[in-house]
């Protein structure tokens, strides 16, 4: 029986020869096996908690962490998304016509909905008590 926010064996399969391994790693190789830091990584990125509250059972919150933003940072998960695409799209498992973007969750400033832009406003001059006698005085 699997975790609810677990990889699945065949999905871990498909995933395992993408990951780095620690062939040729230099420094320090991976003490956390991949499989248990994705299980962690699933499991802040599925609940929207915080790296701190991840269970004891996927290993230290920072390894984990460090490890998603190593990744991160090296082009990993780009990697892996551009692999299973490929594989995806070799299969036939992607619908071209069936493309969209969702951009219910992107905010937009007032100003692309059409709202006029705010202008700044001018600056009065001062009236100082000279240009106020001179103002008030019939025209010579």
């Amino acid at each position: 029986m699997t975790e609810r926010h677990a990889l699945t064996d065949a999905e871990y399969g498909r995933l395992r020869p993408l990951l780095p391994s620690n062939e040729g790693k230099r420094g320090r190789p991976y003490t956390l096996d991949h499989r248990r830091t994705l299980d962690g990584i699933l499991w802040v990125l599925q609940t929207g908690a915080a790296w701190r509250d991840l269970p004891p059972r996927y290993g230290d919150w920072r390894s984990v962490f460090d490890r998603f933003n190593r990744w991160r940072k090296s082009g990993v998960w780009d990697a892996v998304l551009a692999a299973l695409q490929r594989q995806a799209d070799a299969a036939g498992g992607i619908d071209r016509a069936l493309f969209c973007a969702d951009g219910t969750s992107v905010r937009a400033h007032r100003c692309a909905a059409g709202a006029s832009k705010k202008k700044p406003r001018r600056a009065s001059r001062p009236t100082t008590p000279s240009a106020a006698a001179a103002a008030a005085s019939p025209p010579s």
